[in-house]
């Protein structure tokens, strides 16, 4: 099984966060992809092109995205089977872009968001969270989650646990 990583709107697909929590998802067994959405500003583009990504793969995956990456990462579990989700300060109720409002997945969701963050108000989370029913964890943190990558991390490890070993 593979996790697919989505990075943000102005960072990388290979970023202190997600690498990190590669070498957490490799050394459960996981394969582990990052797309690279640089350069590419519209979410509906990114969601196009991991769409295509996931299509290529023999089993749903299980997608983490961070920010914009996080509604990326929705915007495809609203079309195709996602074994879970692990989101990162998502990119959910943001003024002027209503029209983007994600839906609650079919799948098991965690959400982890800073009560810092100055781009995405904690309350979108908190509002996102309970809408779907997800395991949120909030921690003292910005939008980048600077500071608590190890938890972060721990969080992630207990998410790929609780889901089982990699098929």
């Amino acid at each position: 099984m593979e996790v697919c990583f989505s990075h943000g709107k102005e960072s990388g697909p290979w970023g202190s966060k997600i690498t990190a929590l590669a070498e957490v998802a490799r050394a459960r067994g996981y394969a582990v992809e990052s797309l690279d959405y640089r350069g590419i500003d519209d979410p509906v583009v990114r969601i196009e092109r991991l769409r295509a990504h996931c299509e290529t793969l023999s089993a749903p995956p299980l997608l983490v995205g961070s920010s914009m990456g996080a509604y990326v990462a929705l915007g495809v579990a609203a079309e195709l089977d996602v074994r879970a989700m692990f989101l990162m300060a998502p990119a959910v109720y943001v003024p002027g872009y209503e029209q983007y409002e994600p839906q609650c997945p079919r799948c098991p969701l965690t959400i982890v968001h800073g009560w810092r963050d100055g781009i995405i108000p904690a309350r979108s989370a908190l509002r996102f969270g309970a809408e779907c029913a997800a395991t949120l964890h909030m921690l003292d943190a910005d939008h980048r989650l600077a500071g608590q990558i190890p938890a972060v991390c721990r969080l992630f490890s207990l998410f790929l646990e609780e889901l089982g070993a990699a098929q």
